[in-house]
């Protein structure tokens, strides 16, 4: 019998070591190839080892462990997550989605089971991409995209891309080596904390997700003029807050009229003094779909309502996209797997989207995906108040082994 609760427990202790393996004393700060990124490669190594596993770091710092099936000639399935961290995160995002699974495996191995396929564990380097500005570098690497233009990316200290993987014993123009051939995998798992408060308000410690949101983001410029706040009359102003102010309440309710969710997180407005009328404003614009169509049409008709405002208060409006990835469906197959292993563990089995990024977007591009999101308190994270309980860590490892035992090479 497997003693999930105990399980839970080492689970809940190594994610607090890996948590204190930070570059900013006091807080949970660990970036892509910094001696924090070795030194939890190390650890995680250690622990795949006594799981029974072969052990390697590939080409662009991600680490790995190999449980072998009892066909030499097996394909692969693949779990993990990201060991890095944003600035002042949790210990959970990422760090959950190798250590449980790990745990499940060092169970079969203690016990001498043994799968038609290899169990692969990886522990991506870079997910947030909070050192080099670019995200996913770790699963990307493994799909053959990484781009060649990476190598003007610097970090906060000037320090290049090519220059910090030199220091950590990589090379730039090697990172080919850790593409994976698709015909060697059969599918992609991870476990990951939901970052959302959907599971807490059904009160279930796990759910299924649905597909992974894809998101557009773009640089929003409205130039007005400014002028003298006691001088120019109201209806006389090109004030340019008004005007973007009326953009931001347009796309809270675009957004809704949609079904998607749409956000303005930074707005600038200058010259930015008490008695002068808003000149210029800049805004970001965030939009998320686990529907591309809905999401570009919600985005066409936030274009046009911004130029209507835009004309009618006499301001001018720009905007440029920054970032662009498109919606990532989980595989039919993996899902009905993954919801049956959760009503056989004794619980509804719920299914949800997920609004965030994962490593998950990346592998899409070599293999069938699947996601397990486990509860967390209030739906944080990326803050020291991310939280899960024991309780709910031995219900997804309860959710991954009997997805071991009911997954099939041959779907």
């Amino acid at each position: 019998m497997m003693d999930f609760a105990s399980l839970a427990n080492q689970v809940m202790l190594r994610c607090d070591q890996l948590g204190a393996i930070t570059q900013s004393p006091g807080i949970v700060d660990r970036r892509y190839l910094t001696p924090q990124h070795r030194q939890a490669n190390d650890l995680v190594a250690v622990w795949m080892r006594e799981a029974g596993m072969t052990v390697w770091q590939d080409a662009a710092g991600n680490q790995w462990g190999r449980y072998h099936s009892t066909d030499a000639n097996a394909r692969s399935l693949v779990l993990g997550s990201h060991l890095d961290t944003v600035p002042n995160g949790g210990k959970y995002d990422g760090m959950l989605g190798v250590i449980a699974p790990l745990a499940v495996v060092h169970h079969c191995f203690e016990n001498g089971i043994r799968f038609p396929f290899h169990i692969d564990i990886v522990g991506f380097g870079d997910e947030e991409g909070t050192r080099f500005g670019s995200t996913l570098l770790g699963s990307r690497a493994l799909t053959g995209r990484w781009k060649e233009d990476w190598q003007l990316l610097r970090d906060e200290n000037k320090v290049s891309l090519p220059e910090a993987m030199a220091e950590f014993g990589l090379a730039f123009d090697k990172v080919g080596d850790a593409t994976l051939k698709p015909d060697s995998v059969l599918g992609y798992l991870e476990v990951h904390i939901e970052q959302g408060p959907v599971l807490e308000d059904k009160n279930l410690p796990v759910g299924w997700v649905t597909a992974i949101a894809g998101a557009k983001r773009l640089n929003v410029q409205v130039n007005g003029m400014a002028g003298h706040a006691g001088t120019v009359p109201m209806g006389m102003r090109q004030d340019a807050l008004a005007g973007a102010s009326e953009m931001v309440l347009a796309v809270e309710s675009i957004a809704s009229q949609f079904g998607i969710v749409a956000t303005v997180g930074r707005l600038e407005t200058r010259p930015g003094a008490v008695n002068v009328i808003p000149g210029q404003v800049n805004f970001s614009l965030d939009i998320r779909s686990e529907h591309n169509h809905k999401r570009d049409a919600a985005l066409q008709l936030i274009e046009e309502v911004f130029r209507d405002i835009a004309e009618r208060r006499h301001v001018d409006v720009n905007w440029q996209q920054t970032h662009h990835a498109d919606a990532v469906h989980c595989d039919p197959y993996l899902s009905q797997t993954l919801s049956q292993a959760i009503q056989l563990s004794g619980f509804n089995a719920v299914s949800l989207p997920s609004g965030a990024g994962h490593d998950a977007m990346a592998m899409d591009a070599i293999c069938p995906v699947s996601m397990l999101f486990v509860r967390c308190k209030g739906g944080i994270s990326h803050h020291p108040g991310e939280s899960v309980t024991s309780a709910d860590v031995a219900a997804s490892l309860q959710v991954i082994f009997r997805f071991f035992d009911a997954f099939s090479p041959d779907f």
